[in-house]
């Protein structure tokens, strides 16, 4: 484990900003993705914004395995390797030579750690949900009325308990994944000895982590505001900028390095 300055995560920011112009269209390919994945929760959820507020919130939750191709990207530009599409689909199907071969020990750890991630999310959104379907004063259609009854409420204290619930996850799962999905990617260890890994890393440095963290929720929030035109880019900068924390916040070199396929 290394320790790092509490300024650190402006640099990896930096260094994810020149990553994804050198990735060009592939890497803001998964920011185009992910914002037509939130224009379609826009679209089911309707005038039901309780469920936004879980849901994009959750968001965050699956966002590091979501972001597992960018890892990818920053990987071959950091070996001199051509980033190409096949890169993309050999990152998440194992594709070579036109087919896809079967999937090795490293792939089921990913999609093992993908569906934890999955699950906690899930278990977030109906929390959430939950919560302020029951607890709300008044139906919650719109953002103002989330505003103005839940985060104005004059009465009660459900606007901070809903934070206090989500702190209570989101905490735990951050620490769970600051450096875990580029560890699985980028060499051959079990989840659990990534995860313990990534918790050994914020406890080293929980200042530049809380920094980290808050970065991250600025700038999502930042790309939700913006209508999510803005996750078009900050998607893909979060997700390269994340692989240059992994290799800042870690010395992976003794373990046995694994190929995408």
């Amino acid at each position: 484990m290394r320790t790092v300055a509490l300024s650190q995560p402006l640099r990896w920011l930096g260094l994810g900003w020149k990553d994804l112009w050198r990735g060009g269209w592939l890497s803001l390919m998964h920011g185009v993705v992910m914002a037509l994945m939130g224009a379609i929760l826009l679209g089911l959820a309707g005038q039901r914004f309780w469920f936004l507020v879980g849901a994009f919130s959750g968001f965050l939750l699956v966002a590091p395995i979501l972001a597992t191709s960018l890892y990818a990207i920053s990987r071959a530009i950091a070996r001199g390797e051509l980033v190409r599409f096949a890169l993309i689909l050999r990152t998440w199907l194992n594709w070579q030579n036109g087919r896809v071969v079967a999937w090795d020990a490293g792939h089921w750890r990913l999609v093992k750690f993908g569906l934890l991630l999955a699950v906690a999310g899930t278990v977030w959104v109906l929390t959430s949900a939950s919560l302020i379907t029951l607890m709300a004063s008044t139906p919650i259609t719109t953002p103002m009325a989330f505003i103005e009854h839940v985060v104005l409420a004059p009465q009660g204290y459900l606007f901070e308990l809903w934070l206090a619930l989500g702190g209570m996850l989101v905490a735990p799962i951050f620490a769970s994944t600051v450096i875990t999905v580029p560890l699985l990617l980028d060499r051959d260890i079990s989840v659990k000895q990534a995860v313990l890994s990534s918790w050994q890393v914020v406890v080293a440095n929980p200042l530049p982590m809380a920094f980290w963290g808050a970065l991250i929720m600025g700038l999502t929030l930042l790309g939700f505001a913006s209508a999510l035109v803005g996750l078009i880019v900050l998607v893909p900068l979060l997700g390269h900028a994340s692989w240059h924390a992994y290799r800042d916040l870690i010395d992976a070199s003794a373990l046995p390095e694994r190929e995408p396929g």
